[in-house]
């Protein structure tokens, strides 16, 4: 797994997320995207991937990203602004079998047209559990990034509800497909909200970008 930071470079990152990150508004349509004055990364996955808690995690805040005991919930694009100096993009989750045909093909669309107009956009986290590896769902938004030219990363999620073999397992699938990808880094990083484990190498590259 990741290890390509020096802990000077992990202390700095811990150092910026004490910094300020504010919810700055809920985009339904996509004339309401904020001017692309600063750079910005996408967090993106499926509906119950954990991603609103994964953010709320770095940022020590319980309630900077609405969490939701229904999956699917989150069905705007929201940004925050991350110290004046990132914005920070929560996108709508995707995959959730109980949602809307009609929908689902309005979340893609929005979301295709996001990727491919956005061009402060420097990378989407691509959050896959870590208990399923990757989905169908999880493959169409690879292509879909692919297609768009848009970078990105994927990030395991809760890996503390799995064990290390079988981590590893999933690591070594998912790097494997990746070189299917041309859009998809090959550092994949893994995390737990929960835990709390791995954020200091996600707040790193996060930093990376900034």
């Amino acid at each position: 797994m990741s290890e390509k930071f020096e802990p000077e470079v992990l202390a700095r990152a811990e150092k910026q997320f004490t910094r300020p990150c504010d919810f700055m508004l809920s985009v339904a349509r996509l004339e309401q995207l904020p001017e692309p004055e600063l750079d910005e990364v996408a967090f993106a996955g499926r509906s119950n991937v954990g991603k609103s808690s994964l953010i709320n995690a770095l940022f020590n805040q319980k309630k900077l990203a609405k969490t939701s005991a229904t999956p699917g919930r989150t069905q705007q694009l929201n940004f925050f602004d991350f110290d004046n100096k990132l914005y920070l993009v929560d996108l709508p989750g995707y995959g959730y079998a109980k949602a809307p045909e009609n929908l689902v093909k309005q979340w893609q669309q929005m979301l295709k047209t996001y990727l491919r107009g956005r061009p402060n956009l420097r990378r989407v986290f691509l959050m896959i559990d870590s208990r399923h590896g990757l989905k169908k769902d999880d493959l169409d938004i690879m292509k879909m990034l692919d297609e768009c030219a848009v970078a990105y990363q994927i990030i395991l999620t809760k890996i503390d509800k799995i064990s290390a073999q079988e981590l590893q397992k999933i690591y070594d699938k998912t790097l494997s497909e990746l070189k299917n990808h041309p859009a998809g880094l090959n550092d994949i990083l893994a995390t737990s909200a929960e835990k709390k484990l791995g954020l200091e190498v996600l707040k790193a590259e996060i930093c990376s970008l900034m």
